[in-house]
């Protein structure tokens, strides 16, 4: 096993490749070993270079209705009328820390994700 560490796009493109080649490996095996040191590296790096944000609440929560098959009227008992559902999901009203409560219990979303910040559109 000859891994080296990743310090550049290079190295990393060179790891995802031989990631690629002994990804099946089975199991025990040095090749399997070596999977698993390059997939901690990999991960490490990606980390590091290609950080991926958390979603703002308003975005949080459309992704996770479209996961749960949920329209906007499912959100009622939440949130409040019709209008007011419309109005939170089209960020014309901010979210209330009573829906955030009862949003976070509906939708298991982390109350920390939903009392972040976000823009109101005007």
């Amino acid at each position: 096993m000859n891994i080296n560490p990743i310090k550049s796009k290079t190295d990393y493109q060179e790891a995802l490749s031989r990631l690629e080649v002994i990804f099946d490996a089975k199991i025990g095996s040095p090749e399997s070993d070596e999977a698993d040191v390059l997939g901690l590296m990999i991960d490490e790096y990606e980390k590091k270079h290609f950080p991926i944000e958390a979603p703002d609440p308003i975005e949080a929560i459309k992704i996770r209705m479209e996961e749960m098959q949920l329209k906007q009227i499912d959100l009622i008992n939440e949130i409040g009328g019709k209008s007011r559902v419309s109005e939170i999901l089209n960020r014309k009203r901010k979210l209330t820390v009573e829906m955030i409560r009862k949003l976070t219990t509906r939708l298991n979303l982390s109350p920390e994700l939903l009392i972040s910040d976000y823009q109101l559109t005007r």
